[in-house]
This record gives structure tokens, C-alpha cells and sequence, in this order.
């Protein structure tokens, strides 16, 4: 991937050690997978930030940086990550996930209640509604959002993985292309 593009906004390994909020936190945040771009933690990255990005309320990016030093990948792609939640995605994904959710759970005859949300009395009444709708959709919503979750954190994985092999694939032809155009 890129790699040189990003190394110049990631910090060094001797900036994270320095830095007087990160020495809170001891040595957890020292561990080289945490800041390294290698394919594996930054695909690991971004699976923990897709799952952690659907967890409601406004602690997804906490919950991101916590699994990201958990599982040792990328903390700056698991934070960053989670940004794909916002308040104009919020609501299908939620949708999708109670129907996926009562596809699995079998609760088909039930009907969904209606979301009445408005951001004209802003977000102090916006959230608390948001949060009553989550809760009167029940067992295939919690169901429905783990499952997402999950499948979202599988597919991000997954698609990380192959999109740096790609790219490393696409490099080294360009390379051997360059170094054959060169000799001849």
C-alpha cells in the first residue's frame, strides 16, 4: 500500500514513547503493531473498527482503540475506521441490521417500529429518541447488529488483505516492466 504516504502523519515509535498522555497508559501503547503499516495490522485495523463502529452511542472510537491494543493491529486505521457511522448512515445500518436479525431470529411477522427522528430539537433530543427506537426493536436488532458487526469486521479483513496483495502484485509488475524497459 501506500505506505510512505501515511508514514508522514503517523508518529514515530520514539514520539508515541515521549508523549506525556500516552505515558498514562505505561507500556500498552509501545507495541510496534499498534503503529506500523504491514498488511496484517492494518487489515486488522480496520476489521476492529468496522465492528467497533456499529456499537451504539458515542463510544465507538474508545472501543475501537481498546481492541485495537487488545489484538496488537493498527490503532490510527481501528479509530479511523469507525468513522463510516454517522448520523446519515446510522439509520440504515441499523435497519439492516434488525432485518438481518429477524431473518436469523425468525421474528418475520413482527413489524418494525417507526423511527421518528428529527434534528430540529438538536442532538440532546435527537439521542435519547434514537436510543427508545433501538430499544423497542429488541432481540432482532441486538442479534442483528452483532451479526453485522461481525460480518462487516470479516468482510473489511478480508478486502484489506486482498487490496495489498494487489497493490504488492501491481508494484512488482511495474518494477519488473521498469527494469525490463531499462536493460533493453
Amino acid at each position: 500500500m501506500p505506505r510512505k504516504l501515511f508514514r508522514k502523519f503517523l508518529p514515530s515509535h520514539q514520539s508515541v514513547r515521549e508523549n506525556r498522555f500516552v505515558a498514562i497508559f505505561g507500556s500498552a501503547l509501545h507495541h510496534h503493531n499498534l503503529w506500523h503499516l504491514h498488511r496484517r495490522s492494518v487489515a486488522g485495523g480496520l476489521a476492529a473498527g468496522l465492528f467497533a463502529g456499529l456499537i451504539p452511542g458515542p463510544v465507538q472510537m474508545l472501543c475501537a482503540a481498546l481492541l485495537a491494543v487488545l489484538l496488537r493491529v493498527n490503532l490510527p486505521v481501528a479509530v479511523a475506521a469507525t468513522w463510516y457511522t454517522n448520523p446519515v448512515t446510522i439509520l440504515p445500518l441499523y435497519l439492516a441490521a434488525y432485518k438481518l436479525g429477524a431473518l436469523v431470529t425468525g421474528v418475520s411477522g413482527q413489524t418494525m417500529p417507526d423511527a421518528v427522528l428529527t434534528l430540529s430539537g438538536g442532538l440532546s433530543q435527537w439521542i435519547p429518541a434514537l436510543l427508545a427506537w433501538m430499544g423497542a426493536m429488541g432481540k432482532p436488532f441486538v442479534v442483528g447488529l452483532v451479526l453485522l458487526a461481525v460480518l462487516l469486521a470479516a468482510l473489511g479483513y478480508v478486502a484489506a488483505l486482498a487490496g495489498w496483495r494487489v497493490y504488492v502484485m501491481l508494484a512488482w509488475r511495474r518494477r519488473r516492466r521498469n527494469r525490463a524497459m531499462r536493460t533493453s
